[in-house]
């Protein structure tokens, strides 16, 4: 809070709206819960008025996983693809894996990068990708559930979104899948 203070009062003499956005950004991040908000979207009215773009799409991300962690599910989800578009654009992978695992964890599939294989896999979330990976292995819905904790009616709900998003029918399809995307990960 000292250092943002600080920092606070040197951005409003140099009045650059790139400072004074970053400015809000670390305000939003100090500031608990919904009162984040306004100090985020502070940050990005700001951001549309200065010239650093990468800093933009680094407060969208953040914006975005606070409203994930607010359940605010529509508008973080918009942020997120926002932030993970631009990180693409200008070539930083580790950002947009960020803004991926964002995406994935609010249950919204990331859109895959120019530089991905496209596999359908990328369609699921981190949840149904591990059902999925299983259940590819073998597993029964029992198993997986005894593994993961969860009761075999929600494995069976997780496997019947991976078939619907995956676009097949059977786990022997859902095999053929998941062992050509492994072949695709680099070891």
């Amino acid at each position: 809070r000292v250092a943002h203070a600080d920092y606070h009062r040197w951005a409003s003499i140099v009045r650059s709206p790139d400072d004074l956005a970053l400015s809000a950004r670390c305000r939003a991040l100090l500031a608990p819960g919904e009162e984040a908000v306004d100090h985020y979207r502070t940050a990005l009215g700001l951001h549309s008025h200065g010239t650093r773009d990468f800093e933009r799409a680094r407060t969208e991300l953040l914006f975005g996983s606070a409203l994930r962690r607010l359940r605010r599910r529509t508008e973080a989800r918009d942020r997120l693809h926002s932030a993970l578009e631009a990180f693409d654009s200008f070539g930083a992978p580790h950002c947009a894996d960020q803004a991926r695992t964002e995406l994935r964890a609010l249950g919204a599939p990331a859109s895959p990068t120019p530089h991905a294989t496209g596999h359908p896999t990328t369609r699921l979330t981190a949840q149904q990708l591990l059902v999925a990976r299983m259940a590819a292995d073998g597993a029964t819905n029992r198993e997986i559930a005894a593994r993961l904790a969860l009761s075999p009616r929600t494995i069976d709900h997780h496997l019947r979104g991976v078939f619907t998003r995956l676009g097949i029918r059977s786990r022997i399809e859902l095999v053929r899948l998941i062992a050509e995307g492994d072949e695709g990960e680099p070891g």
